[in-house]
């Protein structure tokens, strides 16, 4: 008796494994034959096409994706991933996932810092746009066409190949995708003086619910608007972007002076905040604050980019911040796509086809961010160097606003924090492996993130949308209640909030397109 119980279980398990591989066989071919319907076959859909059963699917998965905390085991992950050669197979998909239930996740670079273009917790699938990412670069009238799956390198590179007098304000990070980067602000060395990378978009070619190709004109003013700031996911499928490329000189003079606490890093990064908003917009100087285990202290290191020679740039810092004590031998000049490897860090001995490298180490890291109106005092300061000493490898960079950013209404675009702005913080904190104490890190970044509340913006206290940080809240079980994603909506976009939620219900009233932080539709929101 025990031995025919045995048997019949075992048949029984055998058989629902038989079911269960049937079933997934059947879905795999049901959603790949609409695949080949919708999509044009110069490039079969095939070659991009990955299931887990395909010897490639993890490697793809996991090729882009920089943050480890969701490259574990217990991550969910995506039933398929395509990887599109052309814009048809992104039509596809969005169609063929609406007709099999899918979510859709896109991904240009995988550097998104909660994982929201790899991760769901609903079967979906993965759009990764790495092989569109070419970039068409016009002199004549100083624009350019780039794919979303070109990374920021990438596009440097290819503005450098037709002009070194041509550049654009964005991330000198080169391994962002610009996708995920221009549609939530952009910023970097040159934003003082020409604004965001959004700021600066001038068309875009975007693919709606309903696998429409749509530009600027088709889409209208609204989508538009919605998608230069308050990232695209939510409402589609950004294709290609055309930018408005900026002049820079022939010279532009860096320099990154390191300060310690012993040296007086706490009155200098005090004494910055008073004239970091206000320098001439030509100059730059951002912070980066971490810690010297070796030596048991603290470093700020004053990191700078000046669109001139430095004769010029020494005349300035003596009249704006002389306390810094800049010296000729501290500064070196060199090109504007010189000073991407420089901040880069990347080996200047190769070259610029440095920047085409779409790989950087990844590592276990969370990331918070906060708005500064009003200078910190000194006490508080020391505050943070204290809390600093507590955990391994933290960072914090304060980039200065003013200039142009002060000069663009905050309703310009979705992306409202410009003028009363003195300088942005990003806090973040890491580990190279798994040691075991990555909540240990995450709570000590939600310690600090508490002790500077009295200190940041208020009412909301703002956050950067291209910094996601779910800690804000999140859209749970495919609807919020209207105070819930206010939270988040309003740190991100202040009163822009609003208006965005009337676009996404008009552009996309069942929510699609949708993630943890998109904008929602009115329907979604509980009475």
């Amino acid at each position: 008796m025990g031995s025919s119980s045995s048997w019949i279980t075992s048949l029984f398990l055998f058989l629902l494994s038989t079911i269960s591989w049937v079933t997934s066989f059947s879905i795999d071919e049901n959603f790949f034959q609409c695949l080949q319907n919708y999509s044009q076959n110069s490039i079969p859909i095939s070659h991009a096409f990955y299931s887990p059963q395909n010897s490639s699917y993890s490697a793809i998965l996991q090729s882009s994706i920089q943050n480890l905390r969701f490259l574990s085991s217990t991550t969910p992950k995506p039933q398929f991933i395509i990887t599109p050669f052309n814009e048809s197979h992104v039509q596809a998909a969005v169609i063929c996932s609406r007709q099999h239930g899918f979510q859709i996740r896109v991904r240009s670079g995988g550097h998104d810092y909660e994982g929201l273009s790899y991760v769901s917790d609903v079967p979906f699938i993965i759009v990764d746009m790495f092989n569109l990412r070419s970039v068409d670069v016009n002199v004549d009238n100083q624009t350019a066409w780039v794919q979303s799956g070109a990374t920021i390198g990438e596009f440097y590179y290819r503005i450098a190949e037709k002009s070194r007098n041509l550049g654009f304000p964005a991330s000198v990070c080169h391994t962002v995708g610009v996708g995920g980067l221009f549609s939530g602000g952009g910023h970097g060395f040159l934003t003082r003086k020409y604004g965001l990378a959004s700021d600066n978009i001038i068309d875009a070619r975007i693919i709606d619910v309903n696998g429409r190709i749509l530009n600027r004109e088709s889409m209208g003013e609204d989508l538009f608007w919605a998608i230069r700031g308050a990232g695209a996911a939510g409402f589609g499928i950004i294709l290609s972007w055309k930018i408005k490329l900026v002049p820079v000189p022939d010279i532009v003079t860096v320099f990154n002076v390191n300060k310690t606490i012993e040296e007086g890093a706490s009155k200098l990064v005090y004494q910055w905040q008073y004239i970091a908003d206000k320098l001439y917009e030509d100059l730059f100087i951002r912070i980066f604050i971490s810690t010297d285990n070796a030596n048991r202290t603290i470093n700020a290191e004053f990191q700078s980019m000046y669109l001139g020679g430095v004769d010029k740039l020494l005349q300035l810092m003596e009249q704006s911040f002389p306390e810094l004590g800049l010296q000729q031998k501290d500064c070196i000049q060199m090109s504007g796509i010189e000073s991407v490897i420089y901040f880069s860090h990347l080996p200047n001995d190769e070259g610029l086809e440095v920047l085409l490298q779409r790989n950087q180490p990844k590592t276990f890291y969370k990331i918070k961010s906060d708005y500064v109106k009003e200078p910190i005092s000194e006490i508080v300061l020391e505050g943070i160097w204290e809390r600093f000493q507590k955990v391994d490898i933290p960072v914090m960079t304060l980039t200065p606003f003013g200039g142009k950013m002060k000069e663009i209404s905050e309703h310009e675009t979705p992306y409202p924090h410009r003028v009363g702005n003195i300088y942005e913080i990003q806090y973040k904190v890491f580990s190279r492996t798994e040691d075991g104490a990555t909540e240990k890190r995450i709570n000590w970044i939600k310690e600090l993130y508490s002790y500077m509340t009295p200190y940041v913006s208020k009412s909301p206290r703002a956050a950067y949308v291209n910094y996601r940080d779910l800690d804000l809240g999140t859209n749970k079980n495919g609807h919020t209640n209207h105070s819930e994603a206010e939270v988040w909506g309003h740190k991100y976009f202040k009163s822009n909030f609003e208006r965005l939620v009337q676009v996404k219900t008009k552009v996309d009233p069942t929510n699609f397109f949708t993630h943890e932080q998109s904008i929602p539709p009115l329907s979604l929101f509980e009475k």
